[in-house]
Order: structure tokens, then sequence, then C-alpha cells
């Protein structure tokens, strides 16, 4: 596999934007076509739908766990943003609502009594259906609160740009307390629930726009065998189309199989790198898991790591992490911060080079 990637990788010059070829050799929109989109590597962003927590109920935070406080205060200017700023992976955290109204009445908003100084539109949580949101009851705000409107978001953006390369979504599904007291409980994701999630999916993306299991398995006997063979699609099928990936252990991910060989039906690829289902997988920490990456990737799989975290990065405006990530060949990148927060200095993080899309430095030369 990986000896077809390097042959396809030859007529493609490493400075080219694979998104929006120019046209000059080595960069021409029909050689960039012909590569499998795992021989791509691309930023995106990390909690793509998150705003800042409201002043008064950061002052609480603050005052109850200062070190949580400086992981939770960062912010995301909304996913269309992020779709023209060049991100091409998004991340959500959802939480099960099948009622509806379970997430709308915030501890935090009640203890800061905030609701003037810093108002929040709660309608969009009352009403069934999967929510959007980092940590229920304290780290509620977002920029699409309900999972159905992010997607929506999102299709109507790769629909007025149906020339993109492919966006990975990985969502992270949210159960339990949110570590204080008073908090709501996130239900669980239970089979239904997990239904739910495709569901919720297929209502708004056709099968046409979406990068599926079940696609790139094609006639292989495992999913895992077909990505080791080569089986991602070239990079002109690939355009205008999205691909789910859930981004959670086996305690979930063996609910949403079930009985499944791979992941026959499913609209979500699955976070690991071992056995029949593996295609995708979370490696968040490039150099700790340097060897895991390598493996992945010359199995065929599709990777995404994080080039910061926590804040922490950005506050010392150190790139090692970021130059880290980059190297690994991870495809997908993720960073909370494609602009600088000014608060905290320049820090940055953008594809090296330049450009929407490179060619991968590990699977695409």
């Amino acid at each position: 596999m990986i000896s077809m990637l390097l042959a396809a990788g030859l007529a493609v010059a490493a400075n080219c934007d694979l998104e929006h070829p120019s046209g000059a050799p080595g960069c021409t929109r029909a050689s960039v076509d012909t590569l499998p989109m795992n021989a791509i590597q691309v930023i995106g962003t990390h909690n793509s739908y998150k705003l800042a927590i409201a002043p008064a109920e950061m002052a609480l935070v603050r005052m109850a766990n200062p070190g949580e406080a400086m992981h939770l205060d960062y912010a995301h200017p909304g996913l269309t943003v992020e779709l023209n700023a060049g991100a091409r992976q998004l991340e959500l955290d959802l939480l099960n609502d099948p009622e509806g109204g379970r997430y709308a009445d915030p501890l935090a908003m009640k203890m800061a009594r905030d609701a003037q100084s810093a108002p929040y539109d709660f309608t969009p949580l009352k009403a069934p259906g999967l929510k959007v949101m980092h940590v229920q009851d304290l780290d509620y705000r977002s920029n699409c609160p309900t999972f159905v409107g992010c997607l929506k978001e999102i299709r109507a953006w790769s629909q007025a740009h149906p020339d993109h390369v492919p966006i990975l979504v990985i969502m992270n599904l949210k159960e339990g307390g949110a570590g204080f007291p008073g908090a709501t409980q996130a239900l669980a994701f239970d089979a239904k629930a997990m239904d739910g999630i495709d569901a919720e999916i297929r209502s708004v993306f056709p099968d046409s726009a979406l990068i599926t299991p079940d696609k790139v398995q094609g006639k292989a006997p495992t999913l895992a065998a077909a990505v080791k063979a080569g089986g991602w699609p070239k990079l002109k099928a690939a355009r205008g189309k999205v691909m789910f990936a859930m981004d959670e252990g086996p305690a979930k991910t063996d609910i949403y199989r079930g009985q499944r060989k791979s992941l026959e039906g499913r609209a979500m690829f699955i976070n690991t790198d071992e056995g029949p289902a593996a295609g995708y997988v979370t490696l968040n920490e490039p150099a700790e898991l340097k060897a895991r990456i390598d493996a992945a990737l010359a199995n065929g799989l599709i990777v995404r790591t994080r080039a910061d975290a926590d804040t922490m990065e950005a506050r010392a405006n150190d790139h090692a992490r970021q130059t880290q990530a980059f190297a690994s060949g991870a495809q997908y990148v993720s960073t909370d911060y494609l602009k600088p927060d000014v608060r905290f200095g320049p820090y940055e993080a953008h594809l090296p080079g330049g450009g929407t899309a490179r060619l991968n430095p590990k699977t695409g030369k």
C-alpha cells in the first residue's frame, strides 16, 4: 500500500496546495486528484463549537479550580469562519437529550446570576435531539448548540465549496457528571442513542455527500483489510465530501459496532488501530505516540493528532508540539489557534508552507 502512495505522490510537488492546485508543473488538478485521500495533510480545530465561558461564570471556576479554568479558557469563532480559514477537521461534543431541555438551565449561570450581563439563547436546547457543548452546567455555550444545527452549517458550507478536500468531523460522546455538586448528569449513549447519531447525520447529509466505512471497505473482507490495501477514495472522488468518526474508547465503540464484523451500515468510523474495524484513530500526543502513529499510517489508517492542548502552548508560545504533529504524518492536525489569542501572545498554528492541504510528509511522498 505504501509503495502505491509513493508512486502516486511522485507526480505532485511537495509545496502544492492540494485543495487549490495552481496548475504549475507538479501541481495540476489532474495529478493531485489521483492521490488517495490519506495522502493529504490538513489542519483542523479542537472543540470547534466552543464559545468562551461568560466572565462572571469563569470567575467562579477560577475560585474553585484555577488550573481547570486555565485549561477551559479558549474559544472558537464558529464553524463557517473556521472552515473559511482553512480548517478541514472539526470536533463536536455530543450530549444525549431525547426528550429535550435536560441541559437548558445551567447551574453556573444561576450561581453567577449572569443572565443579564452574558445572555444566551437556550431555545435550541429545549427541543429533543443531540446537543453540542463541552461541559453541561459549566462550559455550555456553543456556537451551534444542536448537532443537527452544526451539521446543517457544515453541509451548507460544503455545498458552497464543492471542491474542498474531505472534511473530517470527530465526535466525543459526553456522559455522567460535570465534576461538581449539583450538576446535571449527562445521559448515557445506549444502542438507541448510537442509532440516533447516525440518524441525525443522515437527516442532513445524503449518502452521496458522505465517506462511510462501507464505501471504503468495498468488497474487502474487513475495513482494516481495505485501508491496508489502499481502499481510501482518490481525491477526485472525495472532494466535497465529509467523513464522521467517533473519538471514543471500546466501552462506547463496542455499543456502536454491535455484532457487526466491521462497521457495516454505520455512518461513522470509530477510534481504533486494532481489529477488523480499524480505519481511523485518534493519537493526540505526536511525540509520545510516534511509534503508534507510524504503525497506523503503515496500515493505511487515517490519523488525527493535536498541535496544542489546554492553552499551554499558546501561553508559552511553544511550537515544539506543533512541529512534531505536522512531522508525524497524521492527516488531520488539530489546534485551538488558527489565529492568536492576543491575551496570551503570538502563538498560532498553520499548515507548513501555507495553503489548505499539502502532500503528507509520510504517506504522500
